[in-house]
């Protein structure tokens, strides 16, 4: 049964207030600049999705607007790696939050070039050269894993992005290289570094982003396709690393006040998992301190609230 009020136009209404309401806010925070691409993004766009395990998807806003998802491609590559490489991946890449800034150098030297988690960069860095080094193509295998989740074809790479990205890229290339160093990363650093750069300048909308991920909410069977995505373990792991470390540094305070699974990126995204009930995917361009978009923060925490979504 739908969490939403009864009656389509019920549910449209109650996404549409949200939304509204944060319009009516000041637009708080600046748009990420340290990747020239995104600078350029309109601060104004906002909108929210909500796709339920029974095929729904209520929108409102810019919720079909393809944006840049950035880090929240972190989960579609940790799940591809978790399918090939199985318990072996844990040997490579951390469970714990990190406590440290995404991009963090100083940690990866502490821990002997072992990442902290699959969400911070140097994790997701782990994580694609795991992709790279067990498919032919990593590039192509990952777009076509998205679309076929997203039931959508359209999405793809925004190539000015994946410029910019290349361009503006020497912090993550000196975590690779750092890694290398330490003999955790097998494949060549310029080949990880491509598939990286590739996956986050995958671009989105909210509601495409709702939909592809619908099986973190099913115990990783996808409700629209039954395809069996991860094993029900695997989906609880992954949702468990989500709530200690999907939003930067602001995962405990969004686990304090919301309470549930996340993902965030600096192009602006959030999305967010009801267990037994659906996906929450919000944007808005503009980041708070901690990297974390402020009009799609304020929408997730109102519905989550509205309607008691909190898993604890």
């Amino acid at each position: 049964m739908s969490v939403l009020p009864d009656g389509e136009a019920c549910r449209e209404q109650t996404l549409g207030e949200i939304h509204a309401a944060a319009l009516g806010q000041p637009c708080d925070g600046q748009v990420a600049d340290y990747i020239p691409a995104l600078a350029s993004v309109d601060a104004s766009r906002c909108g929210i999705a909500f796709a339920t395990l029974e095929g729904e998807v209520h929108v409102a806003g810019d919720a079909d607007m393809p944006f840049s998802i950035q880090s929240i491609s972190k989960v579609f590559g940790l799940v591809l790696a978790m399918q090939r490489m199985g318990d072996d991946l844990w040997q490579r890449v951390g469970m714990e939050p990190s406590g440290q800034p995404f991009n963090s150098i100083v940690q990866l030297e502490w821990e002997h070039g072992i990442p902290r988690n699959p969400f911070i960069n140097a994790g997701a860095i782990l994580v694609a050269d795991t992709l790279v080094s067990h498919f032919s193509s990593s590039r192509q295998a990952f777009l076509s894993f998205v679309r076929r989740l997203a039931g959508c074809e359209r999405c793809d790479i925004n190539e000015e992005v994946l410029a910019s990205e290349t361009r503006h890229g020497s912090r993550n290339a000196a975590l690779a290289y750092l890694m290398k160093s330490f003999g955790n990363i097998e494949a060549e650093v310029e080949d990880v570094l491509a598939h990286y750069f590739f996956q986050c300048s995958l671009e989105m909308s909210c509601r495409e982003l709702a939909t592809s991920l619908l099986f973190l909410a099913n115990r990783g069977v996808h409700p629209l396709s039954a395809e069996r995505v991860t094993t029900p373990r695997d989906a609880h792991r992954i949702n468990a690393i989500l709530s200690t470390s999907g939003m930067y540094d602001q995962s405990g305070q969004f686990a304090f006040s919301v309470g549930l699974p996340a993902k965030s990126g600096v192009g602006g995204g959030i999305v967010a998992i009801v267990p037994g009930q659906g996906i929450i995917s919000a944007w808005s361009p503009a980041l708070n301190q901690h990297g974390n978009s402020t009009r799609a923060l304020k929408m997730i925490t109102e519905l989550a609230g509205r309607l008691g979504l909190s898993i604890y």
